[in-house]
């Protein structure tokens, strides 16, 4: 069988040659996309925070744990769909791709219509059961709203951009989040500032941004050689590719789903102690997704060098991925938790200036973000398990380890005590011990799958 050629200059050879340049040429456009990306939704809260009040700032940052509920079902399935055809490529198995991209593509469609759906049903029931402060609950249904409009566009973007980085492509998606991202942030000026729309101007903003990615992903799809090429009039919902992106997405799916659930209740915590809590929780919780996707970048590298590897059956260049992905994982979050921890009164005085929102915001750098680094422990172990087929395994651990614990903290620890700091230790100690479950179960199937 002849060899896949993949001819575009942004694809990776994951198969040959040295592995570390290659992760990182991987990884850090994955990343700075990402990055990318929550700095501009990072412009919704600066400029509301900056240019509106501590109402509107809180009413646009408490949504996050909310929107990430169902996202990240959904997202998850995009991992799946990653694996899937990355597997078809390190088999060689070029017939599969196409029935493989199109059925991916379906999935988002699905997908995005039944969120679009859900979101604007749930708005009001979902917030009001978080105990979000009643002078922020109106303007938060309102963004809630308008952000599920431009979710079949979102779906659309991460599916597309997972089927781009299973053949190495991450750069292609950096540039598309680039160009979307520039516009949500001169939108977002003109729409609070020159027409004083508020939360509704931030909320439109990032739903034209999140069009004009999807619909870049959606054109180098289109025009991608032949083996990846996107048509419409192909899409399909083929059962064994389906079956597989079920199989390995929907584990990843309910972990980030059910990691959104404990995260719902740590902000309904939150939302207890009153806007200027929970406005401080959402200037640093941009510190904390900005670290947290150095971590998933590496984990989403982990994924496809892994997949592709198994699929081809070299199980020793597998044993290096993860030694390398991890490696730099820590190396590089550990750069930015430094980073955040040091300057965490500059960092913060971007979004505010408001003493009582920044002494919370300070709390939440130095309890939280500072710490981050320990996320790769599990990501990255949880990332090559999936790789090799095992995804239910780390999804479970994390269950476990981060989502239970962190209820019962909140109706435990935090009910005795009702302090925002130690709400906050919660996450280094659920990180420390989800960690260490999680590469022991690791090594286990490692030593038992790749002997």
């Amino acid at each position: 069988m002849a060899k896949l050629a993949l001819h575009h200059h942004n694809n990776i050879d994951m198969l040959h040659g040295p592995l570390l340049g290659k992760i990182l040429l991987f990884a850090v456009p994955l990343a700075a996309s990402m990055m990318l990306q929550q700095l501009f939704n990072s412009a919704d809260v600066a400029v509301v925070g900056r240019f509106d009040s501590p109402q509107a700032m809180a009413a646009v940052g408490s949504n996050g744990a909310a929107i990430n509920l169902m996202v990240n079902l959904f997202v998850g399935l995009s991992i799946g769909a990653n694996v899937v055809v990355a597997r078809c490529i390190g088999r060689n198995e070029t017939a599969k791709i196409h029935d493989a991209v199109h059925t991916s593509i379906m999935l988002a469609v699905i997908s995005g219509i039944l969120l679009l759906i859900w979101g604007l049903a749930a708005a009001k029931p979902l917030l009001t059961l978080m105990n979000t402060p009643g002078d922020i609950i109106d303007l938060a249904v309102v963004y809630f709203r308008i952000y599920f409009l431009g979710m079949p566009f979102i779906m659309l973007y991460n599916f597309g951009s997972a089927i781009l980085r299973s053949k190495g492509d991450s750069k292609r998606p950096l540039w598309s989040l680039g160009l979307g991202g520039v516009i949500n942030v001169i939108l977002n000026l003109i729409f609070v500032i020159g027409l004083k729309l508020s939360v509704v101007g931030v909320a439109m903003a990032t739903v034209i941004s999140n069009v004009v990615s999807s619909m870049m992903i959606m054109y180098y799809l289109m025009t991608e050689e032949e083996t990846f090429r996107f048509r419409v009039r192909d899409l399909m919902m083929r059962r064994e590719h389906f079956t597989q992106i079920l199989r390995i997405g929907l584990p990843a799916g309910l972990q980030g789903m059910l990691f959104s659930v404990s995260n719902v209740t740590i902000q309904t915590a939150i939302n207890s102690l009153g806007s200027y809590a929970s406005a401080g929780s959402a200037a640093a919780l941009n510190f904390d997704f900005l670290t947290y996707y150095v971590v998933a970048a590496f984990t989403q590298a982990a994924v496809t060098f892994t997949s592709q590897n198994f699929g081809a059956g070299d199980y020793g260049r597998c044993r290096r991925v993860f030694s390398l992905t991890m490696s730099a994982g820590l190396a590089f979050t550990g750069l930015c938790c430094i980073v955040c921890a040091v300057w965490s009164n500059g960092l913060l005085s971007l979004y505010t200036v408001n003493p009582e929102v920044l002494s919370y915001a300070e709390i939440r750098m130095i309890h939280v973000v500072a710490f981050l680094w320990m996320t790769n422990i599990y990501e990255v172990s949880g990332g090559c398990l999936r790789g090799m087929g095992y995804s239910m395994l780390p999804s479970v651990l994390v269950l476990l380890g981060c989502c239970v614990l962190r209820i019962i903290w909140v109706y435990t620890v935090f009910a005795w005590e009702n302090d925002f700091t130690v709400l906050m230790d919660v996450y280094p100690v659920s990180w420390g011990i989800t960690g260490v479950a999680t590469m022991i179960a690791y090594w286990h199937v490692r030593r038992r799958l790749l002997a």
